[in-house]
């Protein structure tokens, strides 16, 4: 049996294997479908606090993951299909591994971007398309740009990018917008914002190894148009990487598991949640890499409090 297993290795459970493994607890942590989770696919970091000049995010993940290991961290290959959090110690089936116990569990399985899925989407990712204005928009200064989306994180992000981009586009299917009223009357007064609405995205177009446009229909007409930008946007929402856990632990109504406010406990004791799995609104690496510090620290209190407990209870 584990005294603690993490599932995932972004930058919230690489941060929280750094910690456990420097207080001697061992951890193992399951590294799931996409090792590194999105930062695996993102190119130069520019706003991780101590790279002055950027870091690749995957040769940021690979230190993280060595520094993990360089305490003591164990990481195994595999992705968890089921569990059974009714009793302790908790049950993890893994694929490719077996069945595994563990004392206490952090769950750090991210959160992953709704895509299109149209062709030259996937191929573009950090050459153009992006999930994350916050992270790239820095890169598209002067630059006209299109965001994909009409909720309101599509709104918030084409205002955000505006500080950076000559022009924003927003392309929606509909007409009408999900966006709260307020969210798009901030977007309507913004004069670097131009609309494209009622179109239907078909396929990216690229060129010279980079985004170039993006082709759309026209959902009334049928026409197609090939929309010129430097950079495409996803704002279409996020899916927490939670339908393993099977109703097993509280969620929100979308799938994000609900932690105590100001900590990373769960509804089960025992059980932690850390980085974009939990957390709909920053979704930022440092944030994720806070909550998993966080996690462990709550993971160490946990154990110390159990081990006493448990030692009261032979007495």
């Amino acid at each position: 049996m584990e005294k603690v297993v993490i599932l995932g290795t972004g930058p919230a459970g690489l941060t929280a294997a750094i910690y456990l493994a420097r207080a001697n607890l061992n951890p193992v942590v399951i590294e799931g479908t996409e090792p590194g989770g999105q930062l695996s696919l993102t190119t130069e970091v520019e706003n991780y606090p101590g790279f002055k000049d950027g870091i690749m995010g995957p040769e940021l993940i690979d230190n993280m993951r060595e520094q993990a290991q360089k305490f003591g961290a164990t990481f195994k290959n595999g992705w968890v299909s089921n569990v059974d959090l009714s009793k302790r110690p908790f049950t993890l089936e893994v694929n490719g591994i077996g069945d595994i116990t563990t004392e206490a569990l952090i769950i750090s399985t991210g959160a992953s971007a709704k895509m299109l899925d149209i062709p030259g989407e996937k191929e573009n990712i950090g050459r153009g398309v992006s999930t994350c204005a916050t992270c790239d928009g820095f890169f598209f200064r002067d630059k006209k740009v299109v965001i994909v989306g009409g909720g309101d994180s599509a709104m918030e992000e084409a205002n955000y990018l505006s500080k950076f981009a000559s022009e924003v586009e927003i392309i929606h299917r509909r007409n009408d917008l999900r966006a709260s009223k307020i969210m798009q009357d901030r977007a309507r007064e913004n004069d670097k914002i131009s609309w494209n609405l009622n179109k239907t995205p078909l396929k990216i177009v690229s060129k010279d190894n980079k985004v170039h446009g993006i082709m759309v229909k026209n959902n009334e007409t049928d026409q197609e148009q090939l929309v010129e930008t430097d950079g495409i946007f996803l704002a279409i929402g996020h899916n927490p990487n939670t339908e393993f856990l099977k109703g097993q632990i509280k969620t929100d109504e979308t799938g994000y598991i609900q932690v105590t406010p100001g900590t990373t406990e769960t509804n089960i004791p025992g059980v932690y949640a850390c980085g974009d799995v939990q957390d709909n609104r920053y979704r930022q690496a440092i944030t994720a890499a806070g909550t998993g510090c966080m996690a462990a620290l709550d993971v160490e209190r946990y154990l110390e409090g159990s081990a006493i407990q448990d030692w009261s209870i032979t007495l």
